[in-house]
């Protein structure tokens, strides 16, 4: 059952879909980031100084363009896809090391092992 699971887990296509889930998410992450802390700040801010209310203090923190924010999010995207890539270079290693290995050849078949010996016979 194990064998199973780890034939499962290991096919290309299992693979690819978590890899893809996770960047889906990270990148996500980033979307989110830009239109939250850049987007709708700058777009927030013009709208806020035309409306010129008395809560503007309080509104002036919405407007407020975070950048760090946003470009901490794209550093965290990187870090995601850069350990992804290093973990799918380790599978596709391992992968290849268990395809290199050579397996055993089969025994001949006995009536070419009796040929052979008769032949080895022969040659004394």
């Amino acid at each position: 059952m194990l064998k199973e699971f780890k034939a499962f887990a290991m096919r290309g296509s299992v693979i690819d879909l978590a890899v893809g889930v996770v960047i889906g998410a990270a990148f996500n992450k980033i979307v989110g980031s830009l239109i939250d802390d850049v987007i709708t700040p700058l777009v927030l801010k013009p709208a806020l100084d035309a409306a010129n209310l008395s809560r503007l203090s309080e509104l002036t923190v919405l407007g407020t363009v975070k950048y760090g924010v946003f470009l901490a999010s794209v550093l965290n995207f990187i870090i995601v896809a850069f350990v992804l890539f290093l973990i799918i270079k380790g599978i596709n290693r391992a992968q290849r090391k268990e395809q290199a290995a050579p397996a055993a050849p089969a025994p001949p078949p006995a009536d070419i092992q009796l040929l052979t010996e008769i032949r080895d016979l022969l040659k004394k």
